[in-house]
């Protein structure tokens, strides 16, 4: 299935999920109907009427009574929703027209273009909307579609505004570049690329957009500017109710109910389209999404050597982490995952891009967004259940007793601040310094991570960091509190070799002086045959692997284990391409019952398939591998790999 597919599909669900959105879209589907039927629908011609019958209350004749000089309220009602929605739709239609191309053009060139556009902008939004229009109607005359028009034009200014500011944003995005590298024109650019990606908010604003217009116009054929003899609009209608409503207050009501229900409608369903393009969060107390307490069905077992440690640190069991997918009901992204860290040891989980490492990590914080649903039968730090926790608790323990460094550092620092501001900001919140106190924490803090000048760089953005040093950065961020466990979610990601190195070192010096243990999340074999002292392998949301990281290493008992270690890169001459695992890591919802692995194994056989494999104790001490073969295996291919990782290290 193409991903446009998948996502009109999700986009479907969600839209049939939220009942008033629908409500308010019948509404309005209702208002359309009535006005393209309106000549068949309404009982008499709009425009005549006889005065001897007017002001007539409702009856049978007329439903909704007549007005002074006899005209069927009901039937102009009608023909009024035609010219209520044709005006809306000119004055968006119009200020899309004008509004989207330029602000996509000022957004992506800049320059003297968007100066030049941002000041005449600025200079028709200075002056309020119904002073400019009845300014420019003056000048151009009075009538429906003229004053539409001028509606249209200063509501284009709005749109202008909207779309520059998105395609401001977009054009930094890398997916742009990637189309300038490819020799793509400045207008494939802005329509086949940036467009599409900014439409969203767009289509938010012209629906909300088609309420105002209906109001505009409803205002200026009141004052008698829009429409005028010979048309029937709920904005006459007012004006006509106004100049008898001494003799029948009754005639306001429905071209006012009118405008009131359609526009309350158009406003409802641009919210709901909000909604519908935003992400799909039912986000709880500030965005937490904690782990629930799941007890196990039966006696749970102790999980197997190489998995559990005698004293440790954390202790995670049975963590899974299940998201919801239109027609297939909740997915499980991680399956049962057992871990243990020791205290004082850096463990390494590592795996392929979608194997669920950094999910599992970070659910471990509550950090998984909703509406994924994280649930385990323990998570233990120093023996102090996480699961339940509510979120004051939960908050101490975030950045308090688990610092997280994460992989993208220029990413996940704020722009709009100083670094010393942020890594002072959780000095303070954990540990109520003042600013004075704050500060020389923060001083020794980038001196232990080995940032030059730390009292100079305090007052410097993270733009003025490179990735290296901007990775020390939340190191320091990730320690001021002292944590007694390290998430470090591939911290050497897109640095280069020798700063990848010294990050490593860091890492490793920390962990001697202040005796913290790391949870280390890579996919790479060599960092973890560096500084790891386990290593924990997932695939596919389940852990396959887990063991000493010298007997991991010199003896794998996981195919996949051994397909990984083949893959890395050797100091010797060799022919032909470089080994790797066929395929990729499957999605989720088409994970089977039996190995997940088994589809890219070369040493599958027919019972790896035949139901769920468990994590079970393998030869060696202190390792556990979920293979069906595992004690069969002679995986001597990648032996000599290991074993060159090992010595690497030594």
């Amino acid at each position: 299935m193409r991903a446009e597919d998948r996502g009109g599909g999700r986009l479907t669900a969600r839209l049939l999920r939220s009942r008033a959105t629908l409500f308010w879209a019948a509404v309005v589907a209702l208002v359309m109907l009535c006005a393209a039927l309106a000549p068949v629908l309404a009982p008499y011609d709009p425009l005549k009427g006889d005065i001897r019958d007017g002001l007539l209350g409702p009856s049978a004749d007329h439903w909704l009574g007549t007005d002074k000089l006899g005209r069927d309220v009901l039937s102009r009602i009608l023909y009024g929703a035609r010219v209520a929605l044709a005006s809306g739709a000119e004055a968006v239609g119009i200020a899309a027209v004008i509004g989207i191309p330029l602000g996509l053009l000022s957004g992506y060139l800049g320059g003297w273009t968007d100066r030049i556009l941002m000041r005449i902008v600025e200079g028709i939004m200075s002056v309020p909307f119904l002073v400019l229009a009845i300014a420019l109607i003056s000048v151009l005359g009075p009538g429906l579609w003229k004053s539409m028009a001028v509606v249209g034009v200063v509501y284009a200014m709005t749109l202008l505004r909207l779309t520059r500011g998105e395609a401001l944003a977009a054009r930094e995005e890398l997916y742009v570049d990637g189309v300038r590298v490819a020799g793509a024109r400045a207008g494939r650019i802005l329509f086949r690329h940036i467009l599409p990606n900014i439409t969203p908010p767009l289509i938010v604003q012209v629906t909300l957009m088609i309420a105002g217009a209906i109001i505009a116009e409803a205002t200026l054929s009141f004052l008698g500017l829009g429409a005028q003899a010979g048309q029937a609009s709920w904005g006459t209608m007012l004006a006509d109710a106004q100049a008898s409503i001494r003799q029948s207050f009754f005639l306001a009501l429905p071209p006012g109910l009118a405008i009131l229900v359609t526009v309350l409608a158009f406003n409802q369903v641009g919210d709901g389209v909000r909604d519908l393009f935003a992400r799909e969060a039912k986000a709880g107390s500030l965005g937490v999404n904690p782990v629930h307490h799941d007890t196990p069905e039966g006696d749970a077992a102790e999980p197997p050597a190489g998995v559990a440690v005698a004293d440790p640190l954390l202790s995670v069991r049975d963590l899974t982490v299940s998201f919801p997918q239109p027609g297939a009901g909740r997915v499980t992204v991680v399956q049962g995952v057992s871990l243990d860290v020791g205290r004082g040891e850096i463990l390494g989980l590592v795996g392929e891009s979608g194997s669920g490492k950094s999910v599992t990590a970070m659910s471990l914080l509550g950090l998984v967004p909703d509406p994924g649903r994280v649930a385990a039968s323990a998570v233990r730090l120093d023996g102090r259940e996480l699961t339940g926790l509510p979120f004051d608790e939960l908050r101490k323990v975030r950045g308090g007793e688990i610092g997280v460094v994460f992989q993208e550092p220029i990413a996940s620092l704020n722009p709009a601040y100083t670094v010393g501001d942020q890594v002072a900001e959780v000095l303070r919140e954990h540990e109520e310094l003042n600013r004075a106190q704050a500060r020389e924490r923060v001083i020794e803090l980038f001196d232990q991570v080995h940032i030059p000048d730390p009292a100079a760089r305090l007052g410097d953005y993270p733009h003025q960091f490179s990735g290296g040093m901007a990775q020390r950065v939340m190191i320091a961020m990730a320690l001021a509190a002292r944590p007694r466990l390290l998430v470090a979610d591939e911290p050497t990601t897109a640095l280069d070799v020798t700063v990848q190195g010294q990050v490593l070192d860091l890492l490793l010096e920390l962990r001697e002086r202040i005796g913290m243990s790391i949870l280390l999340i890579t996919h790479d074999l060599g960092v973890v045959a560096d500084v790891a002292d386990r290593v924990a392998v997932m695939y596919a949301g389940q852990l396959v692997e887990c063991g000493t990281t010298e007997e991991v290493f010199r003896n794998p008992s996981h195919p996949y284990t051994e397909g990984l270690l083949a893959s890395l890169p050797r100091n010797v001459r060799r022919t032909g391409r470089l080994p790797s695992i066929p395929g990729v890591v499957p999605p989720p919802n088409t994970w089977p019952e039996g190995c997940h692995f088994a589809d890219r194994c070369a040493h599958a056989r027919p019972e790896c398939s035949a139901g769920p494999i468990e994590l079970a104790a393998a030869d060696g001490a202190g390792r556990a591998a979920r293979c069906v073969r595992a004690g069969e295996l002679t995986l001597t291919g990648v032996r000599d790999v290991g074993a060159e990782q090992i010595a690497k290290k030594s």
